[in-house]
């Protein structure tokens, strides 16, 4: 094998290794007792599947403060089967600028103009890891946090909570559904330590004032994402690899019902509310083990707007580029 082959074989052992490690955590564990109540009945829409959760992946500098549970065996083979490229070969450029062209004949996907293609290739450029590209909402976005925008890259915290509240905003000015949308971190403070822990994270929001709820979910090599839709009385699951969350729909039914005493000094009837897990044949799926970042961030676009789940594999590359240019210009196309 030639030397630049062995450079690339060894990276891609390097990425499965670190996205197959385990932890201690157990799914049951991942709602904690305090959530678990035998008497409460919760409507499903499909008939609950416990599975292990899955993982999420991290930004390397912050890795010892993250806590996920196994990811499945089935997720861990379709994630080694995914393509690696070594960051040296000139194919990552190569497929950097192939789909976006194609992206004409997918309904509403603009292509970038060329000032913003040459915006977007100077900030993946070399310069200062710690630079400010972009600060807002008390969040500040650095080249490195960026550089997890390129393709093959897992995104960070950073990434996806800026692009997090630049939904919100989006929403608030353009007459979308109200909506609010969690911090990453909420969701582990949740598992580890109870309403208690997050009663404050909310401190001046009505969450039953709201049309939609984003709840980014924080596990270790995977990003997913769970939506409370206040209107329909619904907590629903996106997983680009297709995995259930149906333990995670309860924890967040929970906590509802724990806001709502405490916040409203109302009671929530749990049977009014149905619980999914999206299927993996009615939303995308990523078909490598490095996208789920850039799926989780979409399907929150898509379903903000209340608009049909449209997008493709394919259109990744386009979607990672695009969102360089709105992070920086705070200002989403």
């Amino acid at each position: 094998m030639s030397a630049s082959r062995l450079e690339e074989q060894r990276r891609g052992e390097d990425i499965y290794q670190c996205m197959t490690l385990k932890t201690s955590i157990k799914c049951a564990d991942a709602c904690g007792p305090q959530w678990l109540q035998k008497n409460d009945m919760i409507r499903y829409y499909t008939a609950a599947e416990n599975s292990h959760e899955q993982g999420r992946p991290v930004k390397q500098a912050s890795a010892g403060r993250q806590r996920g549970a196994e990811i499945s065996e089935e997720v861990s083979f379709r994630l080694r089967l995914a393509p690696v490229l070594s960051r040296k070969s000139s194919a990552l450029d190569v497929e950097e600028k192939k789909f976006p062209s194609s992206e004409k004949r997918v309904e509403g996907l603009s292509p970038l103009t060329e000032a913003m293609e040459r915006e977007v290739t100077a900030a993946f450029n070399e310069g200062e890891p710690n630079e400010t590209m972009s600060s807002a909402f008390k969040l500040k976005v650095t080249r490195e946090d960026i550089h997890t925008l390129r393709n093959l890259h897992w995104l960070n915290d950073e990434i996806i909570n800026f692009y997090m509240n630049l939904l919100v905003e989006r929403n608030k000015k353009e007459r979308y559904p109200a909506l609010y949308a969690f911090s990453t971190f909420f969701y582990p403070k949740l598992i580890s330590g109870g309403y208690k822990a997050v009663k404050r994270w909310t401190r001046g929001v009505d969450l039953f004032k709201q049309d939609l709820i984003l709840v980014p979910i924080h596990l270790r090599v995977h990003w997913a994402l769970a939506v409370i839709d206040v209107r329909r009385k619904s907590i629903k699951y996106f997983d680009s690899v297709g995995q259930k969350g149906d333990k995670i729909c309860e924890t967040l039914i929970r906590y509802l019902q724990e806001e709502s005493k405490e916040k409203r000094n109302l009671e929530l009837s749990l049977s009014e509310w149905i619980l999914r897990s999206m299927e993996s044949h009615e939303i995308p799926q990523q078909l490598n083990g490095s996208d789920c970042g850039v799926f989780m961030c979409k399907y929150a676009d898509y379903i903000s707007r209340d608009k049909p789940i449209t997008f493709t594999q394919n259109n990744m590359p386009y979607f990672r580029r695009k969102m360089v240019w709105e992070i920086i210009h705070q200002q989403l196309l």
